[in-house]
Formats: C-alpha cells, structure tokens, sequence
C-alpha cells in the first residue's frame, strides 16, 4: 500500500510501525509535524503510544531515555537548535547506552527558514560517537526507522535520524509495510550510573563499538555505490544525491552517503579511480572536512569550503548543477518590482497590545533597554513596534537583562513568552530573584506555543504559581488583559513595576487569535 506524505509524517508512520511505545519532543520547525502525526494517528491512539508534548528538549531526551531503559522504543523530536539544549543527556546516553531502540530525530534548517543558525547535527553524532541516518527521500525516511530502532539494539546506542527542511516539508509516494508490536516492558538489569569509575568503563566500551558501527556503514543499503567513466567522483549525502542525480543523471562515479560513520573503503576506493572528489551535502561541510582528512593534503576535495557550492543556505538543483559543470541557468528567475512583505504579527494578536503600552511608557526612559526571547512575539523586533534589542536563543530574555541590570542598565526589561518562559526561562528568573535583579520580566502568554501552529504550553494556568515559587514577591506578580480598552490599565502597570527596585512579573494573558477562531469553528461544529 502507497501513501502520499510528508517526510515528517513518513518518520513518524515509520516509527509507529516499528513498534514505538512513546514520542517526547518540544515543537520547532521543522520537526513539529512527526509528533502531531502520531497524536493524531489511530493505531498509536488504539496502543496509547505516549505522545504528550515535553516543556524542552533536554527533558524529553531524558523521558525518551527512561523508556528504553525500560526496554521499549522512543523516538526524540526536535529541530537543531533543540541539540543544543539536550546535549548533555544526549551526549551521556552514547555513555550510558540503550536498551530499547532510542532514535533522536534532529531537523536542520539550512538557509534558516525559521531559525537562528545553521547549524549541522551530524556534527553531534560525530562528537557523541554514535550512528547517524540521513535519508534522501521520503522513503528512505520511512525505512529508516525500523532499521534505526534495530541497530540501536542490536549495538546499544542511540542513533540519530537527520533530515532538513526541504525532505521534512515535501511530500512523496511511500510504500507502507504492516505494523509490528511494541517491545514488552524489559527493565534493564545494569547500572546506568555515570560515576566516574562507572564512566571511564562505559566509554572504553563505546570507543570499542566504532568498527561495528563502521562496518555497518559500509554494508549499508542506504550507503551504495554508482559507476561511470567520468573522472570527478562525487559523494551526494542525503538529500543532495536527488540533486546529483538530477544534474548528471548516470554520467557520475559516486557515492551515496545516508548512514554514518562514514563508509571509508568505499569514499577510498572512489578516489583511486578519479581525479578529485566533489562533496554534496546540505547543511554544513561535515563530510567534507572529514574526507579532506581521510585522504590527505595532497588529494583535491572540492565542495563548500573550495567555493565550488554555497558557503551558507541549503542546496538547490541550480547550485548544484553549476558545481558539477552541468549549469543550465536559474529555474526561477527572481522576481521584479516585487514590494517586501516582512513578517508580522496576527491583527488581533495580544503582543500587539503589550509592545504598545510598551513602547509608550518606555519612551520616556530614553536608555531603556529591551531583551526579547523566541516566539511569534520576536516580531516586535520589526515595525511598527521596533520594540526589542535582542533575541539569542530560547530563555535569553531574562538572563541577559538581569547581566545588562548588573552592569547597571536601567530599565531592563525582559519579554519572554509562555512556552518559552517555561522551556528555559524559570531558572533565569529564579538566578534574577537570589540577586535581587532590578529587572522587568513580562511573561506574554496567549496560552499555547503560538510559533509552531498551537501546540499545548507547559505552564498554562501555572504562571503566577511559578514565579511565586521562585520567589517573586506577590505584590509584583501582576496579570492584565491586553486589549486597547484596557491601555491606561497596562501602561499603569508596567510603570509601576519599573519602578520597583527588584525582580517583577507581568502577565498579559489573552489566548492566541489563531487558536481562539479553531476553537471557535469547533464549538459551532
């Protein structure tokens, strides 16, 4: 049986049909729609396959950990910048090892679409010394997840599944194979205790497993080998040999590269029979620093680092061709007279209320300062509002305001959303209430994860709790409604609370305008 889909509903049909018992992830894009699938998918509804989204990446890594401890399969979503966060789990686990198949799905986002870098997760495999699957098509991504959860068990290590944008988001035919059951609950009976007696042991055994996992590359179906008389030999990795294939057809010497370790014999029995090697990858120039090395100085490799391809942004067929001498002029020729339409936030959207009052209480404070964070709200960094000075990464908002408040920045403001303050903003608040940080955080909460298409938000409903946790004084833990009849009412607020001398909350609560209308045509429905 065939089914159209996208490449993230082919990992996670994939997956399902493996025999997952749970998904843990935080949503980004390009990742989001592998969970939502199997939330939404019937026979993981009928197994009660867990499906709950995490409040961050390194707790999911974690939950997805336990489960195969427990002895089941787990699949761990998220984009790339989401390794960042799950690192130090993530990393350990390579320690600690597996027992039921453990997949972490990492999406990279070349040319950043919705992103802050470009950052290429093979570099995390290699760094954790673990197995990396990269598919080329949707198929493949489908395949891929039986046999990523098989060798996570068969060597004891997780394995991680890398896609990028343009195969997570397209869709293609896929051939669907029968379902097979879950793997039974089968504690694991050793010690994954990273002592470091415990450690040092556990390393040596994972440094032990690369030949396999060497081997194993080099067997691969998804690693294959194509002949021609052509003297340039090209190694596609991932999506890129669609690209290769497009451009010269079956006029190439190449190797396909969809599974790491790389499959050294192979990449070394191509280049004694050519004169260089070419290096398509998407994303950065993993593979091709690393056959630079296998092959040594004097032995030409050409790809992003020799200006062949793009330094920076995802590859095109056009790119492509041109590197491979194939150049037939650009598909689409760039637009004319076309007028620039930036992003902006929803009419209606309750952000907009917040950088109003916001903008017109701070203007007179002519050094003010505004920190932002990631969300839809980061669109006050454009006009109209031309509100906020920063944004680095998810949490930021609130650590960077309290350090420019330390070096004696007045007013620091923080502007932090929902899912974010909760994803890795409340241990910045908790660091700002110990100093007694003279900083402004508003937490602008719309009631769901409002980026990534609505998804649950940790906290809901838990906010006020939470900064009274931390140690926010009640009498600076303050809600309003943000809408225009409610103006005098916010900016009042706002400065008031600039003027305290200490750590003080503002919730703007109003839900999300694009979830209120779903949920307004469910309720007529």
């Amino acid at each position: 049986m065939k089914k159209l889909l996208l490449g993230d509903e082919a990992i996670a049909l994939g997956a399902i049909n493996a025999g997952l018992s749970g998904v843990y992830a935080y949503p980004g894009t390009p990742s989001t729609e592998i969970t939502e699938f199997i939330q939404n998918n019937p026979l993981a509804k009928e197994r009660g396959v867990h499906s709950r989204w995490c409040t961050n990446e390194k707790t999911a890594m974690e939950a997805a950990l336990g489960m195969s401890y427990a002895g089941k399969r787990a699949l761990v979503c998220m984009k790339h910048v989401g390794m960042n966060v799950c690192a130090d789990a993530f990393v350990n686990s390579a320690i600690t090892g597996v027992k039921g198949g453990l997949v972490v799905l990492a999406a990279d986002d070349p040319s950043m679409h919705s992103s802050q870098n470009e950052q290429d997760s093979r570099f995390y495999a290699k760094f954790a010394l673990v197995p990396c699957f990269e598919p080329s098509n949707q198929q493949e991504a489908y395949d891929m997840m039986a046999s990523a959860f098989e060798f996570s068990e068969r060597i004891g290590e997780p394995v991680v599944l890398r896609v990028v944008t343009r195969l997570a988001h397209s869709r293609a035919a896929v051939e669907i194979t029968e379902p097979v059951a879950e793997k039974p609950l089968s504690p694991s009976t050793d010690a994954w205790v990273l002592l470091p007696g415990i450690a040092r042991r556990k390393y040596v055994a994972l440094l032990e497993k690369q030949d396999a996992m060497k081997a194993a590359s080099e067997e691969s179906v998804y690693n294959k080998v194509e002949s021609s008389s052509s003297k340039m030999g090209i190694l596609a990795c991932g999506i890129a040999y669609n690209y290769v294939k497009e451009a010269v057809g079956n006029e190439a010497n190449l190797v396909k590269i969809s599974q790491y370790p790389l499959p050294e014999d192979k990449i070394k029995a191509l280049a004694a029979k050519c004169d260089c090697l070419m290096v398509i990858e998407d994303g950065q120039p993993v593979v091709e620093e690393m056959v630079k090395g296998l092959l040594g100085a004097g032995y030409p490799v050409k790809g992003r680092l020799t200006g062949d391809l793009p330094r920076t942004g995802e590859l095109t067929p056009d790119s492509v061709a041109k590197a491979l001498g194939k150049e037939t002029g650009a598909v689409f020729a760039a637009a004319q007279n076309m007028a620039a339409r930036p992003p902006q936030l929803c009419q209606g959207c309750g952000h907009r209320d917040v950088y109003t009052a916001l903008n017109e209480v701070l203007a007179s404070y002519p050094d003010h300062r505004v920190f932002g964070d990631i969300g839809c709200y980061t669109l006050g960094a454009l006009p109209p509002f031309k509100s906020l000075s920063s944004c680095v990464d998810m949490g930021a908002s609130i650590t960077m305001a309290k350090g420019a408040a330390d070096a004696g920045l007045f007013p620091a403001v923080a502007v932090i959303g929902d899912s974010t303050f909760t994803h890795s903003g409340m241990t910045g608040l908790l660091d700002a209430v110990n100093d007694k940080s003279n900083i402004t955080v508003i937490i602008s909460d719309n009631l769901t994860t409002g980026m990534t298409g609505g998804q649950d938000s940790a906290g809901t409903n838990k906010f006020e709790a939470i900064c009274l946790g931390l140690g926010v004084e009640p009498e600076h833990v303050r809600v309003v409604v943000p809408l225009p009849k409610n103006m005098p009412e916010i900016t009042k607020v706002i400065k008031e609370e600039i003027e305290y001398k200490g750590v003080s909350v503002i919730i703007p609560r109003r839900e999300c305008i694009q979830t209120f209308a779903r949920h307004a045509r469910a309720k007529k429905q």
